[in-house]
């Protein structure tokens, strides 16, 4: 097994992030991005893949389970990510394909119809990157019987990806428990969005809760966001 100083590492391009990362993420790893509504989880996750592609030529694949494909790529825009300026190292998979499969297969087949898309996208693409939004969502639409083992089988399902992987996981306002089924213990990583209200004020914060391979700060740092992209604030 390489040392941490051999070991490769992929970087999320959040100015002071990757610093406190030894230089990135453990490549093929799989990352909790946890937060509650509003934290700006999906942007963050977009974010690491567009630049990944502009910046390192890297190709990426983004699966919205929530938002549409064309609502995505505006938002995102707004943001100052032109998706057609990575168009063709970076992939938006439409939440109507996978859908209008599960009508067609039946629920108890959801899993099965999307393992297929990603593994025939892995396939054809090639990616380096899969970013997963939500983990919330893909489990209330799998339905899982064993929630912990159904868990375990698609962790590994997904480390047999050999790509880095970002899973968006909803948390409730002001909580502190990230995950219900094991997915915090399962996972490689988590980086954890907070929102904290300070007066008339809201702020964002970032903390590295967890990140194996990797000898990182616990602090929390507050996350900005401008037209030089994602910053964690450094006193």
């Amino acid at each position: 097994m390489p040392s941490n100083e051999q070991l490769k590492r992929v970087k999320t391009y959040v100015a002071g992030l990757d610093d406190n990362l030894n230089g990135g993420i453990p490549e093929n790893s799989i990352i909790l991005i946890a937060g509650p509504p509003g934290s700006m989880k999906s942007s963050l996750g977009f974010y690491i893949l567009y630049h990944n592609a502009m910046k390192n030529d890297k190709k990426g694949v983004y699966i919205s389970l929530e938002e549409g494909r064309d609502s995505l790529i505006d938002n995102m825009a707004g943001l100052g990510m032109d998706w057609s300026e990575v168009d063709r190292k970076f992939s938006i998979l439409d939440v109507g394909l996978i859908r209008s499969k599960i009508s067609e297969m039946g629920k108890e087949r959801w899993m099965d119809v999307f393992k297929m898309y990603v593994k025939n996208l892995r396939k054809n693409l090639k990616n380096d990157f899969l970013v997963i939004d939500s983990l919330t969502v893909l489990e209330s639409l799998a339905d899982f019987d064993d929630p912990r083992k159904e868990l375990f089988s698609l962790f590994q399902w997904l480390r047999d990806l050999d790509v880095t992987t970002f899973l968006i996981y909803e948390t409730p306002t002001e909580s502190v428990n990230f995950t219900d089924a094991g997915e915090g213990f399962l996972s490689d990583g988590i980086l954890h969005l907070d929102i904290v209200r300070n007066e008339n004020t809201v702020n964002l914060y970032l903390g590295i809760f967890k990140m194996r391979k990797t000898d990182h700060t616990r602090d929390y740092f507050p996350l900005v966001y401008d037209e030089k992209g994602f910053e964690i604030v450094i006193s």
